[in-house]
């Protein structure tokens, strides 16, 4: 089968950027090949963040919606033209979007809500686009998150794969993905508080810091985290009200001790989510989180961690990277499993581009496994 280009965007639950991956794939004898093309992070415009992370506790109106709809598609549009400017031309789009609303009640994911209209994407670049790959597993049974789960599974073996967004995922050997509770998304919202800066720059704030016990017990005492999986949480649960509301309970904690607090408890769920029978396994760790020192040595103190990179996935951009294939899979008619709970699905739809739509004859769907390379078949990829 020819190789195929994707461009993969995304931007997680911390809301921090737009992450681009460009990927060449191919299927050979039921491997996908992947080999990246480049990627890159474009921040969004100040006030249009601004909005993203004040939205949940405002409420926001039909008007507001379609408003951000509009401003974070046109901003997907410029990351997707950006990576393709420098990366060179690509076949097809594939977006995940920026997700507003994760609506779960009683374990079970009702729907979730991605904005970022994609007819932006494909007006501008003139390539076909493939977006609002959740909500298919969600109408089948599934929570739509994480989806990190296909790729973790196809990629890896025996090791656990680990993202640390606003909020954790792992994918435990054997392919079960879940949410392990807060990534980033308690820690963000302590230092907006704290330093007025979107995170805590390095760990600093943490290093210095002296876990409180009292504040980490009632924090570990949430009931999400005896929850069996599958299942998914987000920043409607983990938030700045919620972070509010538990430190209300507990005598006043300093600055540095809450952020030394928060990073434990981030730490202490992912280790028992990961711990299982018999022998640890290796932990693959990617996302925003692999840059806090602080949090990357509690984990190391809990179990054998590497990063993604030292596997040839850059662990700033596997999700995007994940999103692009994805999209390869939709766009050769090859159902995705997750493991979220809905089983194989046909994710997404499908915005044409410029031209009229012409898509690949639909491959056989017995694909198990994804090979990251450097090139294609031994011959550069395409650029």
């Amino acid at each position: 089968m020819d190789s195929c280009r994707v461009v993969g965007l995304i931007s997680g639950t911390s809301v921090d950027a737009i992450d681009v991956a460009v990927a060449d794939m191919r299927i050979d004898q039921g491997v996908i090949e992947l080999a990246p093309a480049g990627h890159t992070e474009l921040d969004y415009p100040p006030h249009l963040r601004d909005e993203l992370l004040t939205m949940a506790s405002r409420g926001t109106s039909a008007e507001q919606l379609c408003k951000l709809d509009t401003r974070i598609g046109q901003s997907f549009a410029h990351a997707a033209a950006t990576a393709i400017s420098e990366f060179g031309p690509a076949d097809v789009i594939a977006s995940l979007g920026q997700t507003v609303h994760h609506w779960v009640e009683d374990g079970t994911c009702l729907g979730t809500l991605q904005l970022g209209q994609p007819a932006w994407i494909a007006e501008l670049t003139g390539l076909p686009v493939i977006s609002d790959l959740r909500v298919r597993d969600v109408a089948a049974g599934g929570h739509g998150a994480p989806l990190a789960g296909l790729f973790d599974r196809m990629w890896l073996r025996a090791e656990i794969a680990l993202n640390i967004g606003g909020i954790a995922n792992i994918t435990l050997p054997g392919g079960t993905a879940f949410d392990t509770g807060p990534g980033n998304a308690l820690l963000d919202a302590a230092a907006e508080q704290l330093t007025g800066k979107p995170f805590d720059e390095d760990g600093a704030l943490a290093l210095a810091g002296t876990i409180r016990q009292d504040l980490l017990a009632h924090l570990l005492a949430d009931p999400y985290y005896v929850l069996d999986p599958p299942k998914s949480t987000g920043k409607e649960h983990f938030n700045a009200g919620y972070l509010n509301a538990a430190l209300a309970e507990v005598p006043e904690v300093g600055a540095a001790d809450l952020m030394a607090t928060l990073v434990e408890l981030t730490a202490v769920t992912i280790a028992r989510a990961c711990a299982g029978p018999g022998e640890p396994s290796r932990v693959v760790a990617s996302g925003g989180g692999v840059r806090n020192p602080a949090l990357m040595a509690a984990l190391a103190r809990r179990l054998d961690v590497v990063t993604s990179d030292e596997l040839g996935v850059p662990s700033d951009a596997k999700e995007a990277y994940l999103t692009a294939l994805l999209g390869f899979l939709t766009w050769h008619g090859i159902p995705a499993d997750p493991r979220t709970g809905a089983g194989p699905r046909l994710l997404g739809s499908i915005t044409p581009g410029r031209d009229p739509l012409r898509m690949p004859a639909p491959a056989a769907d017995n694909v198990s496994q994804l090979r990251v390379v450097e090139t294609l078949g031994g011959h550069l990829a395409r650029s």
